[in-house]
């Protein structure tokens, strides 16, 4: 019961952080959202800092478990085919999972306030992608399915501009399925730019 009533509180948290930010988001607030009193809350957390680090606790391992990261990854995919059906399937998880595009929208509002929401805007948004596909893209070099290149720098073209897509997705999402089609298309382009092909 106590667990679930702390996964409550962390749940509305994380959607008011996300609309709100941290600095407009009180405690009066988050207990009418619940139909809580204060006392309630504070059983379970000190005060709503504590409730800021336990949900960046929480969504950091949610986002991991679901996604990847450079201490989880994905397999190798096996074919040039496989590393767009993987970019796809991690694309749809990422701009369609409500609690992911909520802590992508809190970390893009907070992350010039807190420095912990800093590193993890510049984690999840640039240099956690581009460590996540350097062993991919190195994997992918051994197996003989791209031309021998720094995996690192292969990695930073591929994932920069899927990350802005997804952003934009963020931003307008009455445009995410023209921005899901452009990241395909862009995978396609890739995989056609560095892929060995059968004739080599």
């Amino acid at each position: 019961m106590a667990k679930d009533t702390k996964d409550r509180i962390l749940a509305t948290a994380l959607e008011l952080f996300s609309q709100n930010g941290y600095a407009g988001t009180n405690i009066r607030e988050l207990t009418a959202s619940l139909g809580m009193v204060k006392s309630s809350i504070y059983k379970h957390f000190e005060n709503k800092e504590a409730i800021w680090n336990t949900l960046l606790d929480h969504m950091i391992a949610y986002y991991n478990a679901r996604f990847g990261s450079p201490e989880q990854l994905p397999p190798v995919p096996e074919s040039l085919e496989g590393l767009v059906e993987m970019t796809m399937r991690l694309v749809d998880f990422t701009v369609h999972d409500e609690k992911v595009v909520m802590t992508r929208k809190l970390l893009t509002i907070e992350q010039f306030r807190d420095d912990r929401a800093r590193d993890l805007a510049t984690k999840h948004f640039l240099t956690g992608l581009r460590d996540m596909f350097t062993p991919i893209f190195a994997g992918m070099m051994d197996k003989g399915l791209l031309h021998r290149d720094d995996p690192a720098m292969l990695a930073f073209a591929y994932t920069a501009p899927i990350s802005a897509l997804i952003h934009l997705c963020d931003r307008e999402p009455e445009k995410a399925g023209e921005a899901i089609t452009q990241i395909e298309t862009f995978s396609r382009h890739f995989i056609k730019t560095y892929g060995v092909t059968e004739d080599e």
